[in-house]
């Protein structure tokens, strides 16, 4: 649901946030470039997912792993997975995808990389799979589409988005169903800990995890089944979440567009930062994942807030910034629009620092008036929650409030437990009680909160936008800038130093050669209607 343009309260100068824009385009300008001579693991496996190709073997790996694996052990990964996997269909070797990856796993067939018309035919026959899997997508889309329209959609925002995540599927499902019953417009299934880290996707649905449940295909359709029964009891539609993010992130998008989820976890420094995962392959991957988002009409949620648990949300708060606008340049350039940038921010001041929450309020109302169409996703205090549950539950009220009054997107409901143990149903109950108080109580309440002229709020929303512009120089100035690689691995974002030739997933990623093609990136690259 686009969000409506919203009135300038902050005095910003439109040449100053112009600037601004136009530096975080510098920034990621060779970024973008890189990311398209590059391809990895995930892309190429997300590409045989969209062909149709799931299932496991009897070890529970991934049937898109064990066909990439064998590709890339016979001709490498520098031409991707298409023109090999596709010749030695069209040269009989299997029937289809799961025949030739069973062979392929047992070391019954051998791949090449096919020139002339051989190539051609390869080129032609991979083309027809995959677009047959991107038109699915594209018809989950209209799909979405159709039920808000007989449902309803959610009768204001903010959206109340809340986490359901007891690692077994079948106990989420309930649970969810009874959190949108309490008014809860999204729910998020949280990912099992670890599964950013696992180079493949679990098959099936899962009944085991810690801290939350894998994210499958099975999973995701069982979810959004359960959900579609509770839009129509409801009689609003209600969206499901999940997470793009991690070692798998292409492969997860793909999954996600095919069954239907409405937002997905996407950023493009997250799994940098706070997973050491390689800055090439995630910058390549976060790439292929966004097309594909753009393409189901998924709204992306980034990840701004995580910086705030590791630096100090006033002396970092520039960089919250900076990082928003290099998301939103990432996403528009793979095709997003201003309406599904979730852009990430926190409300993680200590509350002990005098005027904390004047300047929560100015860091939210920077957010909004530079992204006055987005749907910004509003975090809960988590650092400075102490186990006092009263306090916790009093800090969660002044959280909602700061989001009522700034007129955020997507508000995730804070638990008065958070960070301490794992809520209880009972905290979620108290939890969502406090944000409808607040959201009733205030009402629009946003469109009469303007702060004074020259005042604290809009001084401190003036200097972090300064403060935000001076980083980017720093990164683009031609002379000295370090390039956004650099200031990455110097600490910049998060205090996390992650140089761009080490971390996790590095050996998944290859130059493209001369001869690469898929017809996955050739589709979402062109925006091509099927």
């Amino acid at each position: 649901m686009p969000t409506p343009a919203r009135t300038t309260k902050l005095d910003l100068d439109p040449a100053t946030v112009k600037h601004a824009r136009s530096l975080a385009r510098k920034a990621g300008r060779p970024i973008v470039t890189m990311a398209k001579k590059h391809t990895t693991v995930a892309v190429e496996r997300a590409t045989l997912r969209l062909a149709g190709l799931s299932g496991a073997d009897e070890e529970g790996s991934p049937w898109v792993n064990r066909l990439m694996d064998a590709v890339r052990a016979d001709v490498g990964l520098e031409h991707g997975v298409s023109l090999p996997v596709w010749d030695a269909l069209v040269r009989g070797e299997a029937d289809d995808l799961a025949v030739l990856a069973q062979k392929a796993a047992a070391g019954s067939v051998r791949f090449r990389l096919p020139e002339g018309r051989d190539a051609v035919r390869a080129r032609t026959a991979s083309r027809r799979q995959v677009a047959r899997g991107i038109k699915t997508v594209d018809k989950r889309r209209v799909e979405r589409e159709r039920l808000i329209k007989r449902h309803g959609d959610a009768p204001r925002q903010p959206w109340i988005y809340l986490i359901v995540a007891t690692g077994d599927i079948y106990e989420d499902i309930p649970q969810a169903q009874q959190a949108a019953r309490e008014g809860a417009d999204v729910i998020a299934v949280i990912r099992s800990t670890g599964q950013s880290l696992l180079d493949f996707v679990p098959e099936g649905a899962t009944r085991e995890g810690y801290a939350g449940t894998y994210a499958t295909q099975e999973n995701f359709r069982l979810m959004r089944a359960a959900l579609d029964q509770s839009s129509k009891e409801l009689g609003r539609y209600v969206r499901l979440t999940n997470y793009a993010s991690g070692l798998c992130m292409p492969e997860i998008a793909a999954l996600a567009g095919l069954e239907r989820l409405d937002m997905m976890l996407n950023d493009s420094m997250y799994g940098i930062l706070f997973r050491d995962i390689n800055p090439v392959r995630t910058f390549v991957d976060q790439r292929f994942s966004r097309q594909v988002h753009a393409r189901a009409g998924i709204i992306i949620n980034t990840g701004e807030d995580n910086y705030l648990t590791t630096a100090d949300a006033v002396e970092a708060a520039h960089t919250v910034t900076t990082s928003q606008l290099l998301n939103e340049y990432f996403a528009k350039e793979a095709g997003l629009e201003d309406w599904q940038l979730g852009l990430g921010h926190a409300f993680e001041i200590d509350p002990a620092v005098p005027d904390s929450f004047r300047m929560e309020l100015a860091h939210a109302l920077l957010a909004r008036e530079i992204f006055p169409r987005a749907p910004l996703k509003w975090m809960p205090p988590t650092r400075h929650m102490t186990g006092d549950v009263f306090r916790g539950n009093l800090l969660d009220g002044f959280f909602n409030l700061a989001g009522a009054l700034t007129g955020q997107g997507i508000l995730l409901v804070g638990m008065m437990t958070e960070a301490v143990v794992t809520p209880w149903i009972s905290d979620r109950d108290i939890a969502l009680q406090n944000v409808r108080y607040v959201m009733e109580a205030a009402g629009r309440l946003h469109e009469d909160f303007h702060p004074a002229p020259g005042g604290f709020i809009v001084e401190r929303a003036n200097q972090v936008l300064a403060e935000s512009i001076e980083l980017l120089d720093r990164i683009v100035d031609t002379e000295h800038g370090r390039g956004l690689l650099d200031a990455i691995a110097d600490g910049t974002f998060g205090l996390m130093k992650r140089p761009a030739d080490a971390g996790r997933g590095l050996d998944g990623v290859a130059a493209k050669s001369s001869a690469y093609y898929n017809p996955a990136t050739e589709i979402l690259d062109a925006k091509e209607a099927l």
